[in-house]
């Protein structure tokens, strides 16, 4: 039995001395694997400095001095960005404690759904038969003009963008540096493909806004962190506008070969999502395995989807020599040119990846799904030097469509509004996406078209400003309704609930910039001022950035729903920096194309006569 128990405890003390071997081990490699980790990972941000004083802001361009009229809704209060900052620092918790229990809520009542450009739209499945193709546009001229960045001082205007600029910025560094979106109210980041969306989409405004600090610690992380080979899917239309149309403008404005490095790098990867049947590309794709496929719920696209990526698909080929880009881009475009189912050029909201033909015919509209098709249009034929005609030919036929089918007045103001069509059967519904198309139109005046687009551009200005100013926040709603009857008690612009939230879109201030630029009527720089001033009220976050609100109908409290989109940054504040210079040689609508996440690309050829 003593030898039992000698035996028994010389095996405890081995497997004793073994375990506290391993353990010492897994310990020391552990602690040099947190130190090796430490030394890769970045410090934290730090908090971005207070802005410099005027005469020390590089822009781009000598100001002449603004007019600062003020205008607004009844009963608006306005606070200037850094007033106030003891109620912000009270209100914070609020803001906070609203945002967790909205989207509380909105988990509860979640069902499939699917993102346009931060919108919620519900699935439409369906299919269709095969399509036809027409003739290739000619091809471009290799040159584009020379990018110029000048010294000058902004104006008044200018500098509370660039204020507004460096509190999103403030709060992205601080809470979501190298994530894709900022959660200001949570103080916390979201993903959505994890590429650092908001940071790449806002390369260009930092250029613009002459924020070289910012930029170079920006272009640092591309260059370090922004990896493309990773198992992810990306929406070809989102990531293409975004990422390859921010990379393909930062490399234009700064002339850093870097950007353009990774433009065609991540190009590259999109390129499985066109390997379809019909060519028509499939929605999504992922860029580390390149397998490509339409949504879960059909086997559709949106029309708007593949029709909005030309801009870019052309311009990497002009700057990489390899035409596989814009070849399967502009095969898109033939494709749609030829097909059976439009009405007066107006093209429904889905084509079937396999088919190649539209689906859900007879369903028409300007918003969501189908709105950038008709941008495209004219600004494909505007890069490409206006050497295409069948895309003049379709945009034009489209524009005479809307006018014929989509357009109304409302009363009793008389505002002029663009419906929607299904079936033959008129809505009086129009997106805040559709106020685009004063822009659009002002801009193909500027290029040589009738002068009528310009008196509609005009027109649906007018509105798409009331669509702000008769709410009680100063900021448009998602969704409006129009009265098309005279009734008393009924104003011009109705709302629904489901439809009264604002995600800091840009749609009216671009058009704001193309009108004014065009026009040189400073009271569009007004209702800008007048837009801005609401977002700072609304919107802004205390602890840095700005947020989606739920009800633009309630000043008290508009709801915050904690999401800054990346084209907060990357369009909204770039337009209304751009809409308050009175410098039309600053990002000349002669030599440059804005894409419609904003982005200027250059003009291939000079217009007729320049």
């Amino acid at each position: 039995q003593r030898n039992v128990i000698l035996f028994l405890l010389t095996c405890l003390m081995l497997c004793g001395l073994l375990s506290y071997a391993s353990v010492a081990d897994q310990w020391r490699a552990g602690n040099g694997r947190s130190a090796e980790e430490r030394k890769r990972r970045p410090a934290d941000p730090p908090v971005l400095p207070a802005p410099r004083k005027a005469e020390d802001l590089p822009g781009l361009l000598p100001q002449k001095p603004q007019r600062h009229l003020r205008r607004g809704p009844p009963n608006l209060q306005i606070r200037a960005p850094g007033e106030g900052s003891e109620d912000r620092r009270q209100d914070d918790t609020k803001w906070r404690d609203e945002a967790v229990g909205g989207a509380r809520r909105e988990g509860s009542t979640r069902r499939t759904v699917v993102s346009w450009r931060g919108a919620v739209i519900e699935p439409q499945p369906g299919t269709q038969l095969p399509s036809r193709e027409a003739e290739a546009p000619p091809r471009p001229s290799s040159q584009a003009p020379r990018i110029q960045n000048q010294a000058a001082s902004p104006n008044e205007r200018q500098r509370a963008v660039i204020d507004a600029f460096r509190h999103a910025w403030a709060g992205y560094r601080k809470f979501a540096w190298g994530h894709d979106e900022l959660k200001p109210v949570s103080r916390s980041f979201s993903e959505w493909f994890g590429l650092g969306l908001t940071l790449i989409d806002a390369l260009d405004t930092m250029w613009i806004l002459g924020l070289k600090k910012e930029f170079e610690e920006a272009r640092k992380w591309v260059s370090k962190k922004l990896r493309f080979q990773k198992d992810v899917d990306v929406n070809l239309f989102e990531s293409t506008i975004r990422i390859l149309g921010g990379l393909l403008s930062a490399y234009h404005l700064s002339g850093d070969d870097l950007f353009l490095k990774k433009a065609e790098d991540f190009g590259n990867r999109l390129m499985p999502a066109f390997q379809t049947p019909s060519k028509i590309p499939y929605s999504d794709v992922n860029i580390g395995t390149g397998a490509a496929h339409p949504p879960r719920w059909t086997s559709d696209s949106t029309v708007a989807e593949v029709t909005s990526i030309q801009l870019e698909f052309r311009e990497l080929s002009r700057l990489t020599g390899n035409k596989k880009f814009q070849e399967a881009a502009e095969e898109v475009t033939r494709r749609v040119h030829s097909l059976p189912g439009k009405k007066d050029g107006l093209v429904p909201m889905f084509i079937d990846t396999h088919s190649g033909r539209f689906t859900h015919p007879g369903v028409f509209t300007l918003g969501a799904r189908a709105d950038s098709y008709y941008e495209y249009l004219l600004k494909q034929w505007v890069q490409g030097g206006k050497q295409e005609p069948q895309l003049l030919e379709d945009y034009l036929e489209a524009i005479e469509g809307i006018r014929r089918h989509l357009l109304r007045r409302s009363e009793p103001g008389k505002l002029a509004f663009v419906g929607e069509l299904a079936h033959g059967r008129f809505s009086a519904k129009m997106d805040h996406l559709v106020c685009f198309l004063p822009g659009t139109l002002a801009l193909g005046a500027h290029h040589g078209l009738p002068a009528d687009h310009m008196a509609l551009a005009r027109a649906l200005m007018d509105t798409c400003y009331q669509m702000n100013r008769q709410m009680e926040t100063g900021l448009s709603p998602e969704i409006v309704h129009f009265n098309l009857y005279p009734q008393n008690d009924r104003k011009d612009v109705q709302v629904k609930p489901a439809d009264r939230h604002n995600l800091l879109r840009p749609e009216t201030v671009e058009s704001l910039f193309y009108l004014h630029r065009l026009t040189g009527d400073p009271k569009y720089q007004d209702w800008g001022w007048e837009i801005l001033q609401s977002f700072n009220a609304y919107t802004r976050v205390p602890s840095g950035g700005y947020s989606s609100i739920s009800n633009v109908q309630d000043p008290l409290n508009p709801q915050p729903r904690d999401k800054m989109e990346s084209f907060f940054l990357g369009e909204t504040l770039k337009y209304l920096y751009l809409l308050f210079s009175d410098a039309p040689s600053l990002l000349s609508l002669d030599a440059y194309v804005f894409n419609t996440e904003a982005h200027p690309l250059p003009i291939w050829a000079p217009p007729d006569g320049a």
